[in-house]
């Protein structure tokens, strides 16, 4: 027997007003902060963003409904490890905001294509966007719609997929698109306290139902709550945390214009590595009000009233414990999420497309015609986004899809950013060579995967084939740049990291008070991240 088929997900008349009520709520005042009169305040809200609106917008950006069910369905599933992608973002947010945010923000760029433009040449940028865009569309955008679909379908099992997926994207379309980021945002702050709060009501209702904690170690194998795993371990083996997770992280974090568009509109460097490393401090309480209630699950659904599938473990836990009132407020925190991520991801798409192709194409465009234009593309990417979402079912869960995808696009991306900061001599030549190689590379290794092809390759778990990819990308980098010119030392010198730059900084922070000082609040923030990890490794 399956519990999940006994759990009435009818949702009651108050629960739906409360939704209702929401949504309507939420498109009012995302058009409310709308902002287009040029195409800087449609697309980066007018760069005049302060850092807790930076920092609450990156987490719930990332903490979307796709990463909400994802984490509770993988933690049930696997445990707890699942939660190293999470202590891992930051760190990977203090290395950025060290090292690439200050770069980003004073090249004055719209887009990351566009900094790679800069670095190397037209051609890394036009792949680096015709890449992005494809992640854009299905992976973040078509995440978040079949997320919002597991939930929806089971309060009205009578409605076809497509039909709730189509309602989804108009309803989050409906402030994003004549509003762009400055709506996305400021709807995104409100969105994080509802999500934020209704996890922890789940969390405590879960805790308090399964009889305490002790009641879940008692059910739980000991190494599901543990974060550092055997090698071999299905989920997240110690090998591929160490070398796989970070590259991922470092895509997602630092390159991905979905998420790297909020620190862009900050209104200056400060503000903006405040509010990356807020993000980052937000991540950490992540494993208590997300990751384990999937774990303490366990106690309820296990044996003969187990789970069919991992993604379906959050809205069983919602419509099982939460009384009346609290299912429709939990329920608009998930609402929340869903519109959060899909605005965020259809802005930065339609950012790619407007100021990456059709600026280049048509430059004599006007500040008004480049909105205009962002706008329709919106449109077309929320269509094809719609259209893609269903065929996330054939994945095992809704996570694994989200990071497997991310192992094979990341590696040649991260190595082509890391060689261009760090080391001079990397040309234009060998960023495009080793985007090539590694585009041809991943393509192999996920047909491989859909169609069997190479089983001894399909067996290699996806943060061990991370760091291969990686390197033999860096490599090839290496290798061509060292074999043709090298480039113009004018030209690259204000996008290239020096000890210097260190030196200037140290001076400046001098007279900074230590609660101001990134550095500081970087230490504080890794520590805070060790202690944390200690306890539960």
């Amino acid at each position: 027997m399956i519990f999940l088929n006994a759990i009435d997900f009818k949702l009651d008349p108050i629960d739906f007003g409360i939704m209702i009520v929401y949504a309507v709520v939420m498109i009012w005042y995302g058009l409310r902060h709308a902002k287009q009169k040029s195409s800087e305040e449609y697309f980066l809200a007018g760069r005049d963003m302060t850092w807790p609106v930076v920092g609450i917008s990156l987490f719930a950006a990332n903490i979307s409904s796709s990463t909400l069910i994802g984490l509770a369905g993988d933690a049930y599933k696997t445990g707890i490890s699942v939660y190293n992608y999470e202590w891992m973002a930051t760190v990977v947010l203090v290395f950025f905001s060290i090292f690439f945010l200050p770069f980003y923000l004073r090249s004055q760029v719209y887009t990351m294509p566009e900094f790679l433009e800069r670095r190397y040449d037209a051609r890394s940028r036009y792949y680096f966007s015709f890449i992005t865009l494809v992640g854009n569309v299905i992976i973040d955008t078509a995440a978040a719609l079949y997320a919002g679909s597991l939930i929806l379908e089971k309060i009205f099992p009578g409605v076809e997929s497509w039909i709730i997926i189509s309602l989804l994207a108009f309803a989050a379309a409906a402030y994003t698109i004549p509003g762009g980021l400055s709506s996305v945002v400021h709807t995104e702050v409100i969105q994080a306290v509802l999500l934020i709060a209704g996890s922890v009501i789940l969390s405590i209702i879960t805790l308090d139902k399964i009889g305490g904690w002790e009641k879940a170690l008692a059910v739980t194998p000991p190494d599901m709550l543990s974060l550092i795993r055997p090698a071999n371990d299905p989920s997240v083996p110690w090998t591929g945390l160490i070398f796989g997770v970070p590259l991922l992280g470092f895509y997602f974090w630092a390159n991905n214009q979905f998420m790297v568009q909020r620190v862009l509109g900050a209104k200056d460097l400060n503000h903006g590595r405040w509010g990356a490393l807020f993000a980052g401090l937000l991540k950490l309480p992540v494993l208590f009000i997300m990751v384990l209630p999937g774990t303490m699950a366990r106690v309820l659904y296990t044996g003969d009233t187990q789970l069919a599938k991992a993604d379906d473990v959050y809205p069983t836990l919602l419509f099982d414990l939460l009384p009346v009132g609290l299912v429709g407020l939990v329920l608009a925190g998930l609402l929340a999420a869903i519109s959060s991520s899909i605005s965020a991801t259809l802005n930065s798409a339609s950012t790619l497309i407007t100021m990456d192709f059709v600026s280049k194409l048509y430059p004599k465009l006007t500040s008004n015609q480049l909105v205009r234009t962002g706008q329709i593309s919106t449109v077309i990417l929320c269509i094809l986004a719609a259209a893609w979402a269903p065929q996330i079912r054939q994945f095992d869960s809704l996570f694994k899809y989200l990071q497997s995808v991310l192992g094979y696009i990341a590696p040649p991306i991260v190595a082509v950013f890391i060689a261009g900061l760090f080391w001079r001599r990397a040309n234009s030549d060998g960023a495009f060579a080793s985007l090539m190689f590694g585009f041809i590379v991943a393509t192999f290794l996920m047909l491989s995967r859909a169609y069997d092809l190479v089983p001894a390759i399909n067996e290699i778990h996806f943060l061990h084939v991370a760091p291969v990819l990686f390197l033999a990308c860096f490599t090839v980098i290496v290798i061509v740049s060292l074999a043709t010119p090298a480039p113009d030392d004018a030209k690259i010198s204000a996008y290239i990291w020096e000890k210097k730059l260190y030196d200037e900084e140290t001076e400046e922070l001098k007279s900074v008070v230590w609660y101001k000082n990134f550095r500081i609040l970087s230490v504080i923030l890794l520590i805070l991240t060790a202690i944390l990890v200690l306890k539960f490794w």
